[in-house]
């Protein structure tokens, strides 16, 4: 695993800062249930990381992110405003270059095995229509890292939009200047060929 990840801090996020009343989970809970399949898809995959290299990684949690997570609210929140003037062709595209950011970025930083676990807080807040669901990277001889996972129900199911690390800092908040930034010098086009590059540079 990247020490990056590693040395992520316990996310206080602002859904707890705003009030919301923390709910037990239990296993029953649907959005704990998926976070806890995607922690074992990461376990999995770490466990084989060698063996599979950084493409093998990708391909083998392609399906486990795109189970978990809407990648199409993601990048409509991370874009922001200025979606909705997207023509429908390229914000698929947008979408999918998204989806294969993330696939990339978890392949990337989850590429070992040092006896690590994970365990998922069973306590759950709930505030409207969103559900905050807390896991620890568990690793020997390390302060355990915090990722806390903002869900929200899409198709029937519970899935991830938006992931919180170092203190509540939102990865949809940080992507948004990032992807401002690029549409504003080349329009959709530009953010989508940006978003392929990241995604490859995550996997060299």
């Amino acid at each position: 695993m990247s020490k990056r990840l590693m040395g992520v801090l316990a996310a206080v996020v602002a859904l707890v800062a705003a009030g919301a009343a923390p709910a037990r989970a239990g296993n029953g809970d649907p959005a704990a249930a998926q976070v806890d399949a995607f922690d074992a898809a990461l376990l999995d995959t770490m466990k084989a990381a060698k063996s599979l290299g950084a493409m093998g990684r990708y391909h083998k949690l392609e399906p486990a992110v795109a189970r978990a997570f809407d990648t199409p609210t993601m990048i409509k929140f991370a874009v922001g405003p200025s979606w909705s003037a997207i023509p429908a062709a390229q914000q698929a595209a947008l979408t999918t270059a998204f989806e294969r950011l993330t696939i990339a970025g978890y392949a990337h930083n989850f590429n070992g095995y040092s006896g690590e676990r994970f365990e998922l807080d069973p306590n759950v807040v709930t505030r409207g229509p969103d559900k905050l669901v807390t896991t620890k990277i568990v690793s020997p001889g390390a302060a355990p890292a915090t990722i806390a996972y903002r869900m929200r129900q899409s198709g029937g199911a519970w899935k991830i939009i938006d992931v919180f690390y170092n203190g509540a800092i939102s990865q949809l908040t940080t992507r948004r200047a990032d992807f401002a930034a690029t549409l504003a010098k080349g329009g959709p086009s530009a953010l989508i060929t940006h978003l392929n590059q990241l995604a490859d540079s995550q996997l060299k």
